[in-house]
């Protein structure tokens, strides 16, 4: 990665006033574009524990349906969670728990799209970290042990810094 993304056009850095201070980075002179971001996470658990929420029975309910919309509501609330962070008009979030019975758990996805001047990277990994702390406080009274590993950006499309596919 070259330096050249992180300077402005008078050779300065984005993220860093004259003071050395972090900073916002100013977007207003770049182009509105569709951008769009994918992210994991995955959740492990005790077999028993992941039976149980397929079969519905988990004491606090809907462990999945109130997971997912979580991930959704968390996408919508990233500048406020994340310092520095744009707000984003977010044209499109979507989150997805797949069951994985080797893990066993479950595996969390979530789509962010956006026509903006900067992207949704942070919105996609703050989607699917809150549907996963989301399915662990759900699941919680069920088994303490539920793990919340790989939270990681999987494809980026759209900006000035080009595509990115995680490598498998």
């Amino acid at each position: 990665m070259t330096q050249d993304k992180f300077l402005d056009n008078s050779g300065n850095l984005t993220h860093i006033d004259p003071q050395g201070r972090s900073q916002m980075v100013d977007v207003s002179d770049k182009a509105a574009t569709i951008r769009q971001a994918v992210a994991t996470a995955n959740v492990r658990m005790l077999s028993e524990t992941f039976r149980a929420i397929e079969a519905g029975n988990a004491p606090k309910g809907d462990v999945l349906g109130t997971a997912r919309l979580a991930g959704i509501m968390a996408a919508k609330q990233t500048s406020a969670l994340i310092p520095l962070c744009h707000p984003l008009p977010l044209q499109k979030i979507e989150v997805q728990i797949v069951p994985d019975p080797q893990l066993p758990g479950y595996q969390i996805y979530a789509t962010v799209k956006t026509k903006a001047e900067t992207g949704v990277e942070m919105e996609a990994l703050t989607a699917v970290s809150v549907a996963a702390l989301t399915l662990y406080d759900m699941a919680k009274a069920l088994e303490k042990s539920i793990q919340i590993e790989s939270i990681r950006l999987v494809s980026k499309m759209g900006g000035k810094s080009g595509d990115y596919f995680l490598q498998k």
